[in-house]
Formats: C-alpha cells, structure tokens, sequence
C-alpha cells in the first residue's frame, strides 16, 4: 500500500489554487489524481512567473515555481471539454472515478454535460465537490472570487496589518493566498468525509464550498471576539487580541517574537529581565490586565530587551520555558535544523533533467507513509495516446 488513498480515483477539473491545492493533498495519501488541462495552455499557474523550473541547458520550461508548488503526484491530460469528443473521454474517466473536483464559477459546467447531475448519472457513487469564490447559491453566487479580495471581503484584512494610529498602518493581505489554501483543506476534510459516509451507506454527494464562506469560518477567536462582545475588532499589528505579551518586541539589531501565554511565564520573562516586580504589579498580575494596559507594559519590556540581541534573549528565556522565536527569512528557515530533521525538504527530478526541490506534506502516518512519485507533471505528460 502506497498510502491511505491508494485505492481512490479523482477527477480534477480544478486551476489555480484552492482546487489544486486539495487534489494535492489527496495525490499525496495515495490517491491517483487526474488532472484535466486546457490543451496547450494548462492550467493558468504553469506561466505564474518568474521564476520558473529551468531545464538542464539552463533554459526556463513551461513549470513556473508557484504551478510546482500544488501539483505534484498527479498526471496530467490535456483534454479540451468544449468538444464532444472530449467530453466523451471524461465520461469514460467519470466511471472510474471516486471523487470529481471543480471550481468553475456556477453552472459553467453545465453546458458541458459536467455538472453534478450529468455526472451522477454515470456514476451515482460520485463524490463532486463544487469550488467557487461565493457558493452556489446567495446574491453573489455569479460573481468571480480570488484569494486578495476574498481576503479583503471576508475581514481578515481588517484585522491584519499595523493600526491606523502606527506610521505603516492599514489594512494588509496575508503573505500567501491563505484564503485558497484554507478552503483547498476544507475541502479534504469534507471530501474524505463524504469517503467515510459512502463506505457506510454506498452514497455519493456533492460539496458546495466558497472561499467566502471559508474565510468567515476560520476568523476563529476573531469573530468569536466579535460575536460576544459586540466590538469590532482592530488591527494589531503582531499583537495578539486576547493574550499579552504576545507580539513582535524590538531588541538590539532587530526584534524577535515574545509568546507568553500564561501568568507563569510572564513572572518567568520578568525574573530573566531582572524586574520581577513587574509580575506583581496590579497592572501586569493577570493576562486580562496585561491586555488592558499592553502599550505601556510593551515600552517597559522593551527598554530591557534593546540591551541585548535576539539571540541573547533566546537562550536566556529558554532556560525558564518561555516560548520565544526569531522571525527567520525563508533561508534561514529551511536552514533549521528541526526542519531538516523532519524531512520537510526533499528534491524530486524533472522529465527534462535535473533536480527540483518540494516543501514536503507535513503529515506522518506510522502506517502508510506517504510516498512523492513524480514532479507537477508537464502539460499532457500522461497522455498514452500522444
């Protein structure tokens, strides 16, 4: 057994991110992944460079760095579905398919003879799970949706980035396309679910996810915040709204991240900063005073903390078990050694020669490990018939 999904077909009509980002997933537990492309275009993300995977005569291939980043282990067709005979050749697939993935915006499937009702009469087991930016029903169900604006409609820009009241403050974007990555997962979860469900009943179904909906969901603490209190919550900058101290503080040459969750380790911060009175302070004894009084508390932290550099810092406190980090550039964090020890960079090779390095899946499973058998396949690389 290659992995927990050896035995699963998919059918992935998805581009982008979201969509591939989840058949990536399952291509990585062992599922055999087909991936539908536009002939000669594929999938959007192939020309989302620089940089692109360059072959051996050093010249860039048709894999820009972002399509590798969601596409390994699964086979690639470039089949057009606007044709007959295309469609015909997806109909042959749908019959041995478990699972069928798309984010085309709603109906547009339809005119193809793809929808889920024209697919489910071939294979009535089918699991078909629906991608789009707003769902297929509401106001805004025709509307297109991307990662920015999802982001942006959905509030987590209103809680990311420096306050108004800071010189670099206003809203901010996460640095990945977190809202199509969040959905890409959800729609894992709900597609080995529906796995489960059919296993015990012989029932197919189908999945309706929006990246808007998605993003509400995981707002997590933040909209909880809000729902209970009735504030509307602001940005922090690398504050935390419920914990203190918990963000970025400035240090000698540079800053590092402070992450004291509980009265303990705040009395442990103060003893290693030599003022542990600070800790008994009315002020400063309990969280919830911390996060009352968080501006002063940070400014007197601080004019402790810029006598030393991070590192001194970081040795210092984990003596006394208080969570802190220096806020590593991607070099330095592929340079660690813990994630060197976890395996999460490995290289796979490419159909025209040499080596390409892939972020590996994050999951250990003691019993059927997962397995990288091939690079983001090239356009159509899997077609027997070319």
């Amino acid at each position: 057994m290659a992995g927990p999904l050896t035995d699963i077909n998919v059918l992935d009509l998805t581009r982008i991110l979201a969509g591939p980002w989840a058949t990536q997933v399952l291509a990585d537990y062992g599922a055999t992944v087909w991936k539908i492309e536009r002939p000669h275009v594929g999938d959007d993300t192939r020309q989302w460079g620089p940089p692109y995977i360059k072959d051996q005569a050093g010249e860039n291939t048709q894999e820009s760095a972002y399509y590798v980043a969601a596409n390994r282990n699964k086979q690639s067709f470039a089949i057009d579905i606007k044709t007959e005979q295309g469609q015909q050749v997806i109909y042959e697939m749908v019959k041995n398919a478990d699972i069928f993935i798309e984010n085309y915006k709603v109906g547009g499937l339809q005119a193809y003879g793809l929808d889920y009702k024209a697919v489910k009469a071939i294979n009535p087991n089918i699991i078909y799970c629906s991608i789009t930016g707003f769902g297929q029903t509401g106001p805004y169900a025709d509307k297109a949706g991307y990662d920015a604006m999802i982001q942006a409609l959905g509030g987590l820009m209103s809680v990311t980035g420096e306050s108004d009241q800071h010189p670099a403050g206003g809203p901010q974007k996460v640095g990945v396309a977190v809202s199509d990555l969040m959905t890409g997962m959800y729609a894992v979860s709900a597609i080995l679910a529906a796995l489960h469900h059919r296993s015990l009943t012989g029932q197919g179904q189908y999945i309706d996810l929006a990246l808007f909906d998605t993003q509400v969901a995981w707002l997590a603490n933040q909209a909880s915040n809000y729902l209970i209190s009735g504030e509307v919550p602001e940005r922090l900058g690398s504050a935390h709204p419920n914990i203190a101290p918990y963000q970025v503080v400035k240090v000698a040459g540079g800053h590092m991240m402070l992450a004291v969750g509980n009265d303990r380790q705040f009395q442990a911060l103060c003893q290693i900063l030599g003022t542990p009175e600070l800790a008994k302070d009315k002020d400063y004894s309990s969280n919830a005073q911390r996060v009352r009084h968080r501006d002063v508390l940070i400014n007197r932290l601080e004019a402790i903390l810029l006598t030393h550099d991070c590192q001194h810092w970081l040795a210092q406190l984990a003596k006394v078990n208080v969570p802190c980090a220096p806020i590593n550039r991607l070099d330095t964090v592929f340079a660690d050694p813990q994630i060197q020890h976890r395996q999460m960079l490995f290289e796979l090779p490419h159909p025209k020669g040499g080596m390409v390095p892939q972020v590996a899946n994050p999951v250990k499973f003691s019993e059927t490990p997962i397995e990288y058998h091939h690079l983001a396949p090239m356009l159509n690389q899997h077609d027997e018939t070319e």
